[in-house]
């Protein structure tokens, strides 16, 4: 059975695809045309976010595919800088309202921080408590069936462990920067350890890792493309992938990810360096 016509189970039984099709940087009025050809190509599993500003060129493109809703598995984010529960309730009303959905199958809060400070650490805030207060918001809108699991992006142990510690639902997913030559072992296995689905987001590294020769090497030996293989690789990791494209051509390639690793293969892709830190 290939990858597309596969699943991963989330702790409350929901069943998502196991491979998603990314629109971070699609924008708005690319975005029907870019979702139809992944619909086309067999993704059923879309990915978005309120801070991508495309989520109704996502809708609009679902809508106009001729892929009935329920076959089609939808993820969106309440942003980062949204950190109280009006701010997350009022996202998450515009949200259902620009996809033109009853419902998301997926919503995640999309950073633990501000994007300004997300990566720098450059104040000992935690909002520990804003993420609570957004968390309930999103906990409502599941008991309301307004989505059907919840989760989290970008979260570290101890962010993860704020909600846990609080809340009465537990996030079913954290959506992080994963790839070869950067992989965030100890946040993965504390989320696997914990039912915690780990999603990849820019599993070809925004592109920047597509000249590594190491990857380039792996590739020729196993006569697929330095994309594929980064792909496959996020899978042999147990982690969904969340490749992103806007043409046809890559966006049917990278589908196309049914082949095996050797260990051989993935100690070499283990050993990759990671590129510089990016801002998602």
């Amino acid at each position: 059975m290939g990858v597309l016509s596969e699943h991963f189970d989330l702790i409350n039984g929901t069943s998502i695809p196991k491979l998603g099709f990314g629109t971070w940087q699609t924008p708005n009025e690319v975005a029907p045309a870019a979702v139809r050809t992944a619909l086309d190509a067999g993704y059923t599993h879309l990915d978005t976010a309120r801070v991508y500003q495309n989520e109704e060129g996502v809708g609009e493109g679902l809508r106009t595919s001729g892929v009935p809703r329920d076959q089609v598995f939808i993820t969106t984010k309440v942003p980062a800088d949204y950190k109280t529960y009006e701010q997350a309730t009022a996202s998450i009303t515009s949200s259902l309202e620009l996809l033109d959905v009853d419902c998301v199958d997926l919503l995640l809060i999309h950073a633990p921080r501000p994007w300004t400070e997300m990566f720098t650490r450059s104040t000992p805030k935690t909002y520990f408590e804003e993420n609570v207060a957004v968390w309930a918001a999103m906990e409502e809108a599941y008991q309301r069936g307004d989505v059907r699991a919840i989760g989290v992006s970008n979260f570290d142990i101890d962010d993860i462990e704020n909600i846990t510690s609080q809340c009465s639902v537990a996030p079913m997913v954290n959506q992080i920067r994963f790839h070869v030559g950067f992989t965030q072992p100890e946040v993965v296995a504390y989320c696997q350890a914990h039912d915690i689905l780990i999603e990849a987001y820019s599993p070809l590294g925004t592109g920047k890792i597509l000249g590594d020769p190491v990857i380039a090497a792996v590739a020729a030996r196993v006569g697929r493309t330095i994309a594929q293989v980064c792909i496959r690789y996020t899978l042999e990791k147990g982690t969904l992938p969340l490749p992103k494209s806007v043409h046809e051509e890559f966006i049917l390639a990278n589908t196309q990810v049914d082949f095996d690793l050797t260990d051989q293969d993935m100690a070499e892709l283990d050993a990759v360096i990671a590129p510089p830190r990016y801002q998602p």
